[in-house]
């Protein structure tokens, strides 16, 4: 028998993803705030579902007390208290998996899979993200656009969650031709060079290493990427406004901030937040100004910086850490993925940088930026990919400035490993395995320039760096590696920045 109650939930969704617009989904609504929206969840959740009726039961919580003051002391989810204690059916509304159609797997740090089931009514909730980027960044409602799938495809959260809600972009209107062809490097190239041209703009869309070899792989085989009027959407990576402005540069995008855009994503929830150009545009003045993005952040490393609708996704930061609220085939309150972090609403923000000579709302008007109101939220990704030197955290996003820097980046992948040695007679030093690109034949100096480069680059971006470490032990060894090298940077596997 059909599911009548979940028809007229994909009904009234597709309804309003169909005929609500953008600017409605994300203006303010103040009949109910982003808390009592978030408690609302909690109250269905407790209602609903069999495992976190459990969760509360354990925690001494009666449903009938569980108010929009309350929500707060609500007991905070993590995989290893929620996930994997209970099974996938009673994480799920009414104890039911049915409802949902299709599932992205995930592994942590057990490495034991784990479903994430979703329905195309939480696709389209996740789709307006990707409107997002495609309207705001880059103007998909006034042009044709070829979006070209870089994920791998399979159960992967990347691929094929991002290629569905490219195609239920074309039910907003948007003429939005998507293209899958996953990692396959031939087939990309070739689709690109095939439909690129019937198209006023090319999105790529994969992880920001990735989408590099792309750019390269094409630039060495002869593509004129400027024909195709190139743009990029990354996942997975923190890259520097260095990188944006070197693909920016390499497929000849003059508008670096609209050139790319990142989107938060995870297996557990789909698309969590994504940058927008105001965020770009601060994140960039963050870039030149070091000790502000320090202050507020932190942090002596440059996280990606995104805003999100506190209607869809709920943040909270606790002791360094997001936690979030929303509804998904397995929906979750106050859950912990342990990405460090932090949140700030627009208001605190625009005072920040107003406090730092920073004026945003000119600014955006200046660069012709349209100027959502909404929060935002700062993702440094896991916590344990640093190495440690002298008692200071070397962050590979302040190795990954210097080698997008001229001309070094002319050489290099952009790929790097970073290990601390030491010698048998008790000294150490920090080493940097970096990749060179394929076919490159650098100069005998580059290994000593990288090195400098890097070594400026720390002293600049990081303060701890700077002042814990001894100035004579603050060069880097540098070893050049072949591309692909089979011990440092082999194929098939995700790329780990640090070795310990």
């Amino acid at each position: 028998m059909p599911d009548h109650s979940f028809q007229n939930e994909f009904s009234e969704a597709l309804h309003s993803f169909v005929n609500a617009s953008l600017d409605d989904i994300l203006k303010p609504r103040p009949n109910v705030s982003p808390v009592e929206n978030a408690w609302k969840l909690a109250v269905e959740c407790a209602a609903t579902v069999p495992a976190y009726m459990d969760v509360l039961r354990t925690s001494g919580i009666q449903i009938e007390s569980i108010t929009a003051n309350s929500f707060f002391d609500l007991p905070i989810l993590t995989r290893e208290n929620y996930v994997e204690r209970y099974p996938l059916v009673e994480r799920c509304k009414h104890g039911d998996i049915h409802s949902c159609s299709l599932a992205a797997v995930s592994s942590g740090s057990t490495g034991t899979p784990t479903v994430w089931p979703r329905s195309t009514v939480h696709e389209l909730e996740v789709a307006r993200r990707f409107e997002q980027v495609f309207v705001d960044t880059f103007s998909a409602d006034s042009c044709s656009t070829l979006a070209v799938i870089c994920f791998a495809m399979g159960t992967w959260v990347g691929g094929i969650y991002t290629l569905e809600c490219c195609r239920h972009l074309s039910l907003r209107g948007l003429r939005v031709f998507t293209v899958a062809p996953g990692s396959n490097m031939n087939e990309i190239l070739r689709i690109v060079m095939e439909l690129g041209p019937k198209f006023d703009q090319t999105v790529l869309l994969g992880y920001p290493p990735f989408l590099k070899d792309v750019i390269d792989e094409g630039q060495g085989r002869g593509v004129k990427w400027s024909s195709y009027h190139v743009k990029l959407v990354c996942a997975g990576e923190v890259f520097s406004e260095e990188w944006r402005s070197l693909m920016a540069t390499r497929v000849d995008t003059p508008d670096h901030i609209k050139s790319s855009a990142s989107i938060y994503g995870t297996a557990d929830a789909g698309v969590l937040a994504c940058e927008t150009p105001l965020s770009v545009l601060i994140r960039r003045w963050f870039a030149e100004n070091p000790a502000a993005a320090t202050s507020l952040f932190g942090e002596a490393r440059m996280p990606s910086l995104f805003q999100y609708d506190p209607y869809h996704r709920f943040f909270e930061c606790i002791e360094g850490e997001l936690v979030f609220t929303g509804n998904n085939g397995v929906p979750l309150i106050r859950y912990n993925i342990h990405d460090s972090g932090g949140c700030i609403e627009f208001g605190e923000m625009e005072s920040y940088l107003k406090g730092q000579g920073f004026d945003l709302v000119r600014c955006a008007k200046d660069a012709e930026i349209t100027c959502r109101e909404l929060p935002f939220v700062w993702v440094f990704g896991r916590s344990n990919f640093t190495i440690s030197f002298y008692g200071a955290n070397i962050y590979p996003e302040n190795v990954t400035v210097a080698l997008e820097l001229t001309p070094i980046c002319q050489w290099v992948t952009g790929k790097f490993v970073l290990h601390v040695d030491h010698t048998e007679d008790g000294n150490i030093s920090w080493v940097v395995e970096v990749e060179l690109a394929s076919g490159a034949n650098p100069p005998s100096y580059l290994a000593e320039l990288a090195a400098q480069t890097i070594q400026a680059q720390l002293t600049r971006l990081n303060s701890e760096f700077a002042h814990y470490v001894p100035v004579n032990a603050q060069l880097p060894v540098v070893n050049l590696r072949q591309f692909r090298d089979t011990e440092w940077f082999p194929t098939g596997v995700k790329h780990r920045y640090t070795r310990r």
